[in-house]
């Protein structure tokens, strides 16, 4: 039988253990109970630097405990996954079959909708993430930008955060929307912005032949490479100038985009304008009837938001400019014709030493593997590029180079130590240069010729 004395050391000693849990709480960082990403209580914000490929921000999430790499676009409402075969750690939750419809000529796609999945970005969590996944394996943004990429994500974390992006110093302060105060600065200005179906949109002008300028409703789209997008239409006076070119413009979730390519006198945001800006009208096809919806009349992307550090406030519906580094920085047009991706890797050799055993080349590659042969030479498993696109009549197409091809030089630069935007840069330096390219075609290597020209003036 229990005394009442042992009753009493019992209650004492449940009493010390329930102190130690409340004490062991209070010790851990807590998490709002509320939906969505939360900054542990008492911070102010997160810093997460990113890398900037192609005008796209790339930043590290984790996904279930999987770490994973994801575009910061805020043209998408909810996260989307994809290319992720190689990712057999990645365990989702509440999964059930859904098609997903985005921009691109094909058809819906099959994907997966998950609940309840956890989302860490550094001391950022979200326990209760809705997401989706593509399960077409040639869905992949992974070859084109050089690096892994395995889904992209937006307006959750610019709904819940002020979003301070410094373009310039390639970081991304998520500030806490109670604890920010906006910072008073005579060289940037604040605008408003309007916020529809979880998309965020900003009125400027445009400049094309006419005499007048136009005003245009334009999407935010942090997960475009290009400067503007705009969607014909005449009687608003966005007509197509005379100078432009079919190109393939991106690829959507449905299939590839394609467009005019051509350039505007000016794009206006405020008192910002930007003179001879690179832009596209993609063909209206590609687009389902909600996109255009809403007096909308096309889209601003990386070429443009990059030449400002920015602070994206959703809560307040206002974006805040200021110019930076890049902003004065001439567009960049492709020159050369050439599209290039990563095509998996292969295998070079270097010969590291003479028959004296003098070191003739120490340098290391790009590779991750490296065999060294007993006849002083080395093998080294590099990335592949090759040509994935050429535009008809472009120098690169003139000059007899097709898509297939593999990339092994530029003006004698073996390129596998470069990454892929870096070669991309040498085949469009400069206006009037020539470059030569050493490629491999069924085998054989062969070298094309040709100089750099713009497809309008």
């Amino acid at each position: 039988m229990i005394s009442l004395i042992d009753i009493e050391l019992i209650i004492s000693k449940l009493r010390t253990f329930l102190k130690f849990i409340l004490l062991l709480i209070l010790c851990i960082p807590f998490y709002g109970l509320s939906q969505g990403f939360n900054l542990p209580k008492g911070k102010k914000f997160e810093k997460v630097k990113f890398n900037l490929i192609n005008n796209l921000i790339i930043i590290p999430i984790e996904v279930n405990g999987a770490k994973l790499s994801f575009i910061l676009d805020s043209g998408v409402s909810k996260p989307i996954l994809f290319n992720v075969s190689d990712q057999d750690s990645i365990q989702l939750k509440n999964v059930s079959e859904i098609t997903i419809r985005g921009l691109g000529g094909g058809d819906p796609i099959k994907g997966l909708s998950s609940k309840n999945n956890f989302f860490q970005l550094n001391d950022i969590r979200n326990y209760n993430q809705l997401l989706y996944v593509v399960l077409d394996k040639e869905m992949n943004f992974s070859p084109s930008l050089g690096i892994p990429i395995h889904g992209i994500i937006g307006y959750d974390l610019f709904r819940d955060f002020v979003v301070e992006i410094n373009y310039s110093a390639e970081y991304i302060k998520f500030h806490d929307p109670e604890f920010y105060k906006e910072k008073e600065n005579k060289k940037s200005q604040t605008l408003p912005i309007a916020l529809r179906r979880n998309k965020a949109y900003i009125d400027g002008n445009v400049g094309l032949s006419t005499a007048k300028d136009v005003p245009v409703k334009l999407l935010i789209d942090t997960g475009s490479s290009d400067a503007i997008w705009l969607f014909q239409d005449e009687e608003k006076g966005l007509g197509i100038p005379e100078q432009n070119y079919q190109d393939f413009l991106g690829e959507g979730l449905n299939g590839s985009i394609f467009g005019k390519r051509t350039k505007v006198n000016s794009i206006n945001l405020g008192e910002f304008a930007l003179k001879d800006a690179k832009a596209a009208f993609p063909d209206m096809e590609t687009f389902s009837t909600s996109v255009v919806t809403g007096n909308r009349n096309g889209s601003i992307g990386g070429a443009i938001l990059k030449r400002f550090n920015i602070v994206f406030n959703y809560p307040a519906k206002q974006i805040t400019l200021k110019k930076n580094r890049h902003f004065s920085a001439p567009f960049q047009y492709n020159m050369s014709g050439l599209q290039l991706q990563h095509n998996g890797v292969r295998y070079i050799a270097d010969r590291i030493a003479d028959s004296r055993g003098f070191v003739l080349n120490s340098n290391r590659t790009f590779g991750d593997v490296q065999i060294l042969m007993e006849n002083q030479t080395r093998l080294s498993l590099v990335p592949e590029i090759i040509v994935s696109g050429i535009r008809a009549g472009s120098p690169a197409e003139v000059a007899g180079l097709q898509e297939g091809d593999i990339i092994l030089a530029v003006n004698g630069k073996r390129i596998h130590s470069y990454k892929l935007q870096e070669v991309m840069k040498m085949l469009n330096e400069k206006e009037g240069k020539r470059v030569k390219v050493l490629i491999e075609r069924y085998n054989k290597d062969l070298l094309f010729s040709f100089v750099l020209k713009k497809a309008f003036k």
